[in-house]
């Protein structure tokens, strides 16, 4: 089945303190989502020179990534979603397929007529990019939605950890840690307005937006070896 989203996203490190100040105050306006607490695991795709994340990391109008995606560590027979995600601003449009790890690894996506445009449009990337598995990024998530507007939709990710070789999504979570132990990265994903309420907790605790990517930093950390700014809390 092909999944697609389109939707504003903000992204914003959090210390410890306000992490947990955010926390408390959601608690009687927002639930956990269907995964609610998970372990995120990715392996992202890229050409072999790195083509996607270095343009990506020059903050172009619009860029992509490749991914497949599975909630907690898989098995052979469960499934996992192959993405596609563009970035156009602050806009962002994702395009999915679940399907069985096993038959990924196969490369047997027998999808049907709602699929087929997504699938011709990885075949696309995977053949003018060349694609292979580049990095595995896996981190720590709680997921939660607003009780009264499904649309508003916040994550917290933590113990971000990454590695560029052993690529496949069942070797399970380990790796080099990319971000602080006690620093979180949240989310606002929404395709309205944030909440007012909301705005005015960020502004309480001093939290600002800013641009954060979690395959780009990786690729800055291990592939090139540099230090990047790990927060922008004011």
């Amino acid at each position: 089945m092909a999944e697609f989203f389109r939707r504003v996203e903000k992204k914003y490190i959090l210390t410890k303190n306000q992490y947990l100040e955010i926390k408390k105050n959601i608690e009687e306006k927002m639930i956990e989502d269907f995964h609610g607490k998970s372990t995120i695991c990715n392996v992202y795709y890229d050409s072999p020179d790195f083509r996607l994340i270095r343009n990506s990391i020059t903050k172009p109008v619009y860029k992509d990534k490749i991914r497949v995606r599975s909630y907690n560590t898989p098995k052979k027979d469960d499934t996992v979603f192959l993405e596609v995600k563009r970035k156009y601003q602050e806009v962002v449009s994702k395009r999915r397929i679940g399907i069985k790890l096993n038959d990924f690894y196969k490369k047997e996506l027998d999808v049907g007529s709602t699929e087929k445009q997504v699938k011709n449009e990885l075949d696309y990337y995977f053949k003018f990019y060349n694609l292979e598995p580049k990095m595995y990024v896996l981190y720590y998530r709680r997921a939660y939605f607003d009780k009264n507007d499904d649309n508003f939709r916040l994550t917290f990710d933590s113990n971000i950890q990454a590695r560029n070789y052993d690529w496949k999504l069942e070797k399970g979570s380990y790796g080099e840690y990319i971000l602080e132990s006690e620093k979180y990265v949240m989310e606002i994903k929404t395709i309205g307005e944030i909440p007012l309420w909301f705005v005015e907790l960020l502004n309480s605790i001093n939290a600002r937006p800013c641009g954060y990517s979690k395959y780009g930093e990786t690729y800055t950390q291990i592939e090139l070896k540099a230090n990047t700014v790990k927060e922008c809390v004011i």
